[in-house]
């Protein structure tokens, strides 16, 4: 039966003791579920109940078919993907959020969830020391957006219809026209970029160019002048580049000061086809994971020149304790994002809005409706304080150095494959020297995470760098102390020699028998 007031607040009592009592054993669970596919259909009814349940069957259902089927992304033995911090902050602002379940898509709605959410953005690109530009009492400001994925969708749809308003307004070309200007866009990533500026190419309609990186996995401005230069030589427009702090397969930081000055306007002025006065290459920065390292002022010298840039973007779901979803954008200019996503029919105006006296969130997104994420990251923000949520970055780039130091005890087993970069070691399993068919490093490599995410005590992520499979480890849980990164470097060398071993008898196995 549904429940009344007095019933939910008993559940909700109960709730709170079973979230406690989670995080408290958090460890007594196996990290990886070990279900099949299409196991929970076996196990749930076709067809949705016709009479009502009552919530203790329900709660029954949740403990003993759902959680067999989770991911325990909290437990300190998770050091796959990049983290996904929780804290009892973020949860207590997701549950205040979900009491008054606002649709926050203009001021109106919820004065207060609007002008937090502009408060709670200005705080954090003080704290990572983005410049004045970025800030919303300027032209600029920020919005939360669900993930980067989608902010890098937002900004590039502004970013296209940057140029193509500017070919309307300015240049005063007809709609046939801006068609074939639209056709001839392109943008750009680096052979490390996150998938999501591709995907956004294609949903924005444009063209998308892979670039290539150095040895440190870097992209630079050189590479990015040369094929700038190509592609217009052959009719195209570039107009966005997706540049990163902290690639998701080594952790690389692209060259951001020499990026920004190869997309330049005045650079690009004499060799653009298309007249648009004015507009340059719109470069986003996606520092989705190392962005929260930045509120650190050792690591902000990563920064250097972000002043070109014209969007950054950084998840607080990521390493800063807040729940997901809650992904921070800024932009230098507000105005190319409003031009592009504002559709404001007669029940959606409000005398604020019309006035200009206000912000409405719904003209910086791709959807209407919005959830109070600023509330959690406010409630976080004030608990830790800008001291707690560095200790908090700063205590797992130690763990991550523990880590490379116990490896080091293993050079004949296991070598670092990129440079260390923030909490991220990438790493792979060596071959016996010198290499045997069938026991070459890909090999091994492959087939040690194999043994280590079936063992259940740790959970890892492949890469791969220039075609090779390499082994990623990145301590971020909140939970997460030194006896677990020792205990992740006992499994990982155990599963590597057994794998080696293994390998090592079936050659020789296949040998004597020759």
């Amino acid at each position: 039966m549904p429940l009344d007031i007095e019933e939910f607040r008993r559940r909700g009592y109960e709730a709170v003791d079973r979230i406690a009592d989670y995080y408290a054993d958090i460890e007594s669970h196996r990290v990886l579920s070990v279900v099949e596919p299409g196991y929970l259909k076996k196990l749930l009814p076709d067809n949705a109940p016709e009479d009502p349940e009552s919530w203790d069957v329900i709660q029954a259902d949740f403990d003993n078919k759902i959680m067999p089927g989770m991911t325990h992304w909290q437990s300190p033995n998770f050091f796959a993907f990049f983290p996904a911090n929780s804290s009892f902050e973020g949860i207590l602002g997701d549950m205040y959020g979900g009491m008054l379940n606002t649709i926050g898509f203009n001021w109106l709605c919820s004065p207060a969830s609007t002008e937090l959410e502009t408060i709670v953005l200005d705080w954090m690109a003080k704290l990572i020391g983005l410049p004045g530009q970025f800030l919303s009492d300027g032209c600029g400001g920020g919005v939360i957006q669900p993930t980067a994925s989608e902010a890098v969708i937002v900004v590039m749809i502004g970013a296209r219809d940057r140029v193509l308003n500017r070919c309307r307004r300015v240049e005063g070309k007809s709609e046939e026209e801006v068609a074939m200007v639209a056709n001839r866009l392109i943008a750009y990533g680096s052979d490390q970029t996150h998938s999501c500026t591709h995907k956004a190419a294609l949903i924005a309609n444009v063209r998308f160019r892979s670039l290539p990186t150095d040895d440190d996995f870097r992209l630079r401005g050189e590479t990015v002048w040369a094929e700038v230069q190509n592609d217009m030589d052959e009719g195209l427009i570039p107009f966005f580049l997706t540049a990163t702090i902290g690639t998701t397969s080594s952790g690389a930081v692209d060259a951001i000061d020499e990026i920004g000055e190869a997309g330049d306007v005045d650079q690009l002025s004499s060799l653009w086809l298309v007249q648009v006065n004015g507009t340059d290459i719109w470069l986003h920065i996606d520092a989705a994971y190392a962005g929260a390292s930045l509120i650190c002022p050792e690591y902000q010298h990563l920064l250097k020149g972000v002043e070109h840039a014209d969007s950054f973007d950084f998840n607080m779901h990521k390493w800063l304790l807040t729940n997901f979803d809650c992904s921070l954008l800024w932009v230098k200019d507000r105005k190319p994002l409003i031009d592009a996503l504002s559709l404001t029919p007669a029940y959606l105006r409000t005398a604020q809005g019309d006035a200009g006296l206000v912000t409405d969130y719904k003209d910086w997104q791709l959807g209407l409706g919005r959830r109070f994420r600023s509330l959690k990251a406010w409630f976080v923000i004030r608990s830790y304080g800008a001291k707690g949520l560095r200790e908090h970055i700063n205590k797992h780039i130690r763990l991550a150095s523990h880590f490379r130091a116990l490896m080091a005890k293993h050079p004949d087993l296991l070598a670092i494959s990129t440079p260390p970069t923030f909490a991220l070691t990438v790493f792979n399993v060596l071959a016996p020297l010198p290499e045997i068919e069938g026991v070459d490093s890909a090999t091994l490599t492959r087939q040690t995470l194999e043994r280590i995410n079936a063992s259940g005590e740790i959970f890892l992520t492949l890469t791969e760098l220039r075609k090779r499979p390499h082994i990623r480890l990145v301590p971020g849980s909140p939970w997460v102390e030194e006896r677990h990164v020792e205990k992740a470097m006992e499994v990982i060398v155990r599963c590597a020699k057994e794998v080696v071993a293994e390998m090592m008898a079936k050659v020789g196995a296949t040998l004597n028998q020759g």
